[in-house]
Order: structure tokens, then C-alpha cells, then sequence
């Protein structure tokens, strides 16, 4: 007798590192509602490393954009838009010729109103949950932590610091010599500063410690890969970062951590309110352009003596929560 072939799950969400920790509920949550389909994410092939610690997909089907989606099997089963409202998420997986289409509503897509979820729901995080829901499939914004890798580096005997100067786009990156004067000051023998980002972010990330007279060893921009970053996140006593993806990896290892938000505040993008996490926000004066090349106003409002005093607060909190 020929063997009935697997069912199979395809699931859009061709973005970034902090987008895919977002959506590990919804993933979760799919996982629940299909134990019997392959579970096949469409992401950016970056990302590999951190998809097998979500524990909901089989498969990483490696996609850039929407555009991008090469899906060469037979029709999937279910297509699920975690990317997107559409248009182009949805003509993307309309092109797989799925048998049920779940995301929100458009021509030949059952589902809710993108603007009714989103007016009320305004994290991305919750906002796809009840995208789901509205599905009928349960899902739980709070199911967002990650188990950490098997093996976190550490300075001697000591969690270090990590400081992370860096984002995608200027409007959301603190000045330099601030970030080099909190460096500074928590780097001690006890909490050892690494300064971390991409390696477009190197030159960057060695300014931050030439002004904040650190060695260059302590630059660990450009020297480590996606794995790499994620175990030093988890094994930290400390993250301090704007809003971009590190961010994100502290809330998903739940490691201590201050994020410094700029033109998109913390209701649409911040840590869970539970968690060992503190965001600075000055939302009155928000420009609000995420793409702009200059630091958004609201995060120039934010000063070193903020940061420092929200770091004081955290220290020692990941010690308590191992005892």
C-alpha cells in the first residue's frame, strides 16, 4: 500500500532576529493546532541556529523576502501569514496553492480585520496570537522564552555585560559616547564589559571602547555568529541594548536587561512586563520614523544616569531567580 503523504504546514515570516522571537508564540501555538503536519517556516537562513529553540518547526525553508519564497513540493496544506496583512505575504503563499489559508482578512483570506487586532492588540507579539485565535487556534503571548544553550560563555568566573551599541537604522541607535560612558562604568572585575553587534557594526562597537578605554579584545562585533551571540545572551549578567534584536534574545533567555526605545516604543515591541527587563521611553518626544538615519528624540532624551540607575536595579537579579 503507498504511504499517505505527510501533511505539511508552511508558515511566512521572512524578517529578522527580533520578528522571528515575536512570533515564537504564534509558532507554538501552530505547533498545538497541527502536531501531525511537517511544520515548515519560511525565514531568512540566518536565522537557522534559533528555529530548532522555538520547538515548533521541522524545517527552515531559507527566504530573504516574500518575493523570495521558492516552495517546490506539492501544495501545502496549511498556509499561515505571520509576515504580514498583504498584499505581498498573501500573493506569495497564494502561489503554493495552499488548501487553507489562515491570516488576516483579504480577497480569498478568511480571518479578522488587520486594524481590529491591531487597535486592540498592540504588540506584534499578541497581535499574531489573536490573529490566531480569531482562527480558532489558542495561543499564548506569554509562551515566549527559549531554552538556553547547552554551553554560555563566561569572563573567568564571572557572567559579563553585554553592551550593544548597534541597531538597523540611526533613528534607533544611542550616541556613542553615552554608550561608552555606561561601558565604562559597569565594566568592573565582577561584571567585565563585552561590547557585541554584527560585523557591519564593528567600527561602531570599537569606538564605543576606545572611548570608554577598553580594550579591543572586549569588541566582540564581527567575532561572533548567531549561535555564538545566542549563548553569550544567555549566559549574561546583563544586556544593555536599543530596540533591536539582542533585545529580544534577552527576553527569550530571560536575561536581565535595559532597552533604550526611540521612534517605536515598548507597547509594540518591548519585553514582557513580567520579566527581569527595564525599558526606557520618552514618548512625548517621539518623532516616530524608524527608518530615519538620526537618532529619534525620544531616545536622546534618555540620559547615561537613566541607564545606569535602571542597570543598579537589575544587577543580581538573574543570581536570585537560579537560587
Amino acid at each position: 500500500m503507498e504511504r499517505s503523504r505527510e501533511p505539511t504546514a508552511l508558515v511566512l515570516r521572512a524578517l529578522h532576529v527580533g520578528d522571528l522571537l515575536v512570533a515564537v508564540p504564534a509558532l507554538r501555538a501552530l505547533r498545538r493546532a497541527f502536531p501531525g503536519h511537517r511544520m515548515v517556516l519560511a525565514a531568512p537562513g540566518s536565522l537557522a541556529p534559533l528555529v530548532p529553540l522555538t520547538g515548533a518547526v521541522d524545517q527552515l525553508l531559507p527566504t530573504s523576502d516574500p518575493d523570495a519564497l521558492a516552495w517546490t513540493g506539492p501544495p501545502p496544506d496549511v498556509a499561515v501569514n505571520l509576515h504580514g496583512k498583504g498584499p505581498q505575504s498573501h500573493r506569495a503563499l497564494d502561489a503554493t496553492a495552499p488548501g487553507r489559508r489562515i491570516g488576516f482578512r483579504a480577497p480569498g483570506w478568511p480571518g479578522p480585520r488587520f486594524e481590529e487586532i491591531a487597535l486592540r492588540h498592540p504588540h506584534e507579539r499578541e497581535r499574531w496570537c489573536a490573529m490566531l485565535a480569531a482562527h480558532g487556534i489558542p495561543a499564548d503571548p506569554a509562551d515566549l522564552r527559549l531554552p538556553p544553550p547547552q554551553e554560555t560563555p563566561r569572563c573567568g568566573s564571572h557572567a559579563p555585560v553585554l553592551v550593544h551599541p548597534g541597531a538597523r537604522y540611526g533613528s534607533k541607535r544611542w550616541p556613542v559616547r553615552r554608550f561608552a560612558e555606561v561601558a565604562a562604568v559597569l565594566h568592573c572585575a565582577l561584571s567585565p564589559v563585552l561590547i557585541t553587534g554584527t560585523a557591519d557594526e564593528r567600527e561602531l562597537a570599537l569606538a564605543v571602547a576606545r572611548a570608554a578605554g577598553l580594550a579591543e579584545s572586549r569588541v566582540l562585533a564581527g567575532r561572533t555568529d548567531l549561535a555564538e551571540l545566542c549563548a553569550l545572551v544567555a549566559g549574561a549578567a546583563l544586556v544593555v541594548s536599543g530596540d533591536t534584536g539582542v533585545a529580544h534574545l534577552a527576553a527569550a533567555f530571560a536575561t536581565p536587561s535595559v532597552t533604550l526605545y526611540g521612534p517605536v516604543g515598548p507597547q509594540q515591541w518591548g519585553p514582557p512586563a513580567d520579566g527581569p527587563h527595564a525599558v526606557l521611553d520618552e514618548p512625548g518626544a517621539r518623532r516616530g520614523d524608524p527608518f530615519a538615519d538620526d537618532p529619534d528624540p525620544a531616545l536622546l532624551e534618555i540620559g547615561v544616569g537613566d541607564v545606569l540607575r535602571a542597570a543598579a536595579a537589575l544587577r543580581g537579579t538573574r543570581a536570585r531567580a537560579l537560587r
